[in-house]
């Protein structure tokens, strides 16, 4: 595993000038209450994110409108995505279940996902990712086991226990572009770990490529250049992963104004778009130069 504790020397590959604010919820109403996470609409292109108390709000950013979809009371909404036929899957942390909402269709969000998994026990559901065949995985937080792990999910909707770990604090997920492994965010770890995806679909061997100092990574997400970058909790930064085990600061923002505490980031062309768990807004950061 390579070290990075000398991140804190390093100059960002980009200036704070290609960060804005893409959606400034605070003064909206209903407010964007604390963004964990944020998901494209694969139909309209419009976006839909999460709040802090179990919300789930669509943003259409060109007309700058923000809708409370749905309300969990006493939740607290993390990783989302888009799964087959236009559904929307979440989870929330509190309530410790994986909800869906099939969009366009009028109908009502659900509980997929309440509490267990067979005998398993959630801990804290927090992040997830789609494979193109409809597999889904999902980590649940815990420094376990006997808790916490990588949980999968088939097309059919038969949830299993994938990898147990332990990993330290399991947070965001990513695929690897040609589905060889799943990337496993480790917060209490300070690194990002690599699960080997065997032919059959099952887990192959852990590995810890990259470690990142006193940095806490959230979310994961791979580029259109093929690279793995990293949203940061603390510090807000942007990080790029190299497959030579390299790490480089992509972005960084010192005060904490267009970029705060942030956590699930996705691409869509050259832009990453942000979800700010510290604040009220989504960022948009321009990344055509270092892609």
């Amino acid at each position: 595993m390579n070290s990075f504790d000398d991140i804190g020397h390093l100059t960002a590959l980009l200036p704070l000038d290609r960060a804005e604010v893409a959606f400034d919820g605070f003064r909206t109403s209903p407010v964007l209450d604390h963004p964990e996470c944020l998901a494209f609409d694969p139909v309209d292109g419009t976006v839909w994110c999460g709040g802090e108390a179990g919300q789930i709000f669509h943003l259409d950013l060109a007309a700058q409108t923000i809708e409370l979809v749905d309300h969990n009371p006493g939740g607290f909404t993390l990783g989302m995505g888009f799964g087959p036929d236009r559904t929307l899957y979440w989870l929330d942390a509190v309530r410790r279940q994986v909800r869906r909402l099939a969009v366009g269709t009028g109908a009502r969000a659900e509980a997929f996902i309440d509490g267990r998994v067979g005998e398993r026990e959630l801990v804290y559901p927090n992040a997830l990712a789609f494979a193109p065949d409809g597999v889904m995985y999902f980590s649940d937080s815990h420094n376990g086991p006997p808790s916490g792990g990588i949980f999968r999910v088939t097309p059919d909707a038969v949830p299993s226990l994938w990898h147990e770990g332990p990993f330290r604090f399991a947070n965001g997920v990513a695929l690897a572009p040609d589905g060889s492994a799943l990337y496993v965010a480790e917060s209490d770890g300070r690194a990002v770990a690599a699960v080997e995806i065997l032919p059959d679909g099952s887990a192959g061997a852990l590995t810890r490529p990259w470690s990142l100092g006193d940095r806490v990574p959230d979310g994961l997400a791979f580029g259109p250049d093929g690279r793995l970058y990293v949203g940061c909790y603390y510090p807000s930064q942007i990080l790029r992963l190299e497959a030579d085990g390299a790490v480089r600061l992509a972005f960084e923002d010192p005060f904490g104004g267009v970029l705060s505490n942030p956590a699930n980031l996705v691409f869509r062309g050259t832009d990453a778009y942000v979800a700010n768990l510290g604040r009220w807004h989504i960022t948009r950061i321009d990344m055509s130069e270092i892609l």
